[in-house]
């Protein structure tokens, strides 16, 4: 199975030349603004007549699936797949028309799939649970074992032999909930000054979380990595993984935390589902900053000897899943015949 990708973006990004190397093509289109929805189905429906040899289109989009796969219905596209990854929370004008999408993307998918069963609830509803193909969030699980060697290599490397890493791997957007994860760790430092933070990603709220690092003094505490392609080793340095995010569909991340054996805190906005080894936790958002830093505190002092145990993982075996995945396209493509 060979991908394309039609991206709405007139940029390149991230896995482009893996991509293109591998044999896939990738297309940019308009960005998908609300200002420029007609635009934008303008040049899907372009980008169809053109290419007709597509039968099988698969949107990531969630309810925005709604706009690529009503024009892909027009142009008779037999297989129309829609995918849940977030679950998104709070009532606003924004989601009223994301409420609109997802009544209106029934019409137009023959296909749901969702990445964790709240995600699948939020744009399908619960009464679809059964017709819902969960296409979980996968990884090589392998790349991210935990690897004492690599640890204590890096940890000499950095200086960093003595210290407590608190680490996050995130987008820096509203829902990660940068903000907070600042206070808890300013919170948690105040008491453990031999504790660092590394925060790995881009986005466009770094600069405003770069300044609150800063009005507090503790530039010398955290560490702003972007986006790098050795997150698993950095994975292996940190000693726990915390992700306070307003909302999740079913964060990656957090399996790729886990896989490395790592103590983890989660939210209580994220999905139950994502808890795969004995040394997940959740907290709510509603505790404040002081419980947060007293559980990061609680867990370090009560760590076991780190291993590679986790529950379940075949669920999130990427050979596994990227095989059920072969057998739908195929499946749908003898169909047609």
């Amino acid at each position: 199975v060979k991908f394309d990708f039609l991206t709405n973006r007139d940029y390149r990004a991230a896995y482009e030349d893996e991509i293109e190397s591998l044999g896939g093509r990738v297309y940019h289109m308009c960005p998908m603004y609300p200002g420029k929805f007609h635009q934008y189905k303008k040049e899907v429906k372009e980008f169809l007549q053109e290419h007709p040899e597509y039968k099988i289109i698969h949107s990531n989009l969630e309810e925005r699936s709604y706009l690529p796969l009503k024009v892909a219905k027009k142009m008779g596209v037999p297989v129309r797949i829609s995918h849940s990854h977030n679950r998104p929370l709070g009532i606003n004008l924004k989601l009223l028309v994301r409420y609109y999408f997802r009544f209106m993307l029934k019409y137009y998918n023959t296909h749901m799939f969702a990445c964790g069963e709240e995600a699948g609830d939020w744009l399908y509803g619960k009464k679809n649970r059964d017709k819902v193909i969960i296409m979980k969030n996968a990884i090589d699980a392998n790349a991210y074992r935990y690897n004492e060697a690599v640890q204590d290599d890096m940890r000499k490397q950095l200086g960093l032999t003595n210290k407590k890493v608190i680490g996050h791997v995130g987008r820096f957007f509203p829902q990660k909930n940068h903000e907070f994860l600042i206070d808890i760790f300013n919170e948690y430092h105040k008491r453990n000054s031999d504790s660092l933070l590394v925060l790995l990603g881009d986005g466009e709220l770094m600069d405003t979380i770069k300044k609150k690092v800063s009005a507090m003094q503790l530039e010398s505490a955290v560490r702003f990595l972007g986006n790098r392609s050795d997150v698993p080793d950095w994975y292996q340095m940190m000693d726990v993984f915390v992700m306070p995010s307003y909302y999740e569909g079913f964060p990656v991340v957090g399996v790729e935390a886990q896989a490395a054996g790592l103590l983890c805190l989660f939210a209580d906005t994220i999905t139950s589902e994502i808890k795969i080894s004995p040394k997940a936790f959740f907290v709510s958002l509603d505790e404040g900053i002081e419980n947060w830093a007293n559980r990061i505190e609680q867990m370090l002092r009560s760590q076991s000897e780190r291993n590679n145990l986790i529950l379940e993982h075949e669920r999130f075996d990427i050979t596994k899943n990227a095989n059920k995945l072969d057998r739908f396209y195929r499946r749908r493509i003898e169909d047609l015949k």
